[in-house]
């Protein structure tokens, strides 16, 4: 028998939330909660958009790079060959 997939944590946060409702506890529970997402987050390896955004543009650039001399190499090829 296959096994039920666990609701996603949206879900669950969302009937924890519901369970303890306005009370006091919430705001313990949304710090702890909002610690417990810090650290599971400060352990990937993320990069900021900012640096994404320069990195895909050196890949831009790289690339016409590429396309430009491929066409180059093509040309002398040619050039050689018709000798």
């Amino acid at each position: 028998m296959a096994m039920k997939p666990p609701p996603p944590p949206w879900e669950f946060l969302q009937q924890v939330g519901d369970m303890v409702g306005e009370s006091g506890l919430r705001g313990d529970l949304d710090k702890g909660l909002r610690g417990l997402a810090q650290t599971a987050l400060s352990r990937l390896d993320l990069v900021s958009r900012q640096e994404f955004d320069a990195q895909a543009e050196v890949l831009r650039r790289t690339r016409e790079r590429v396309a430009e001399l491929e066409a180059e190499l093509e040309a002398l090829t040619r050039e050689v060959e018709g000798q």
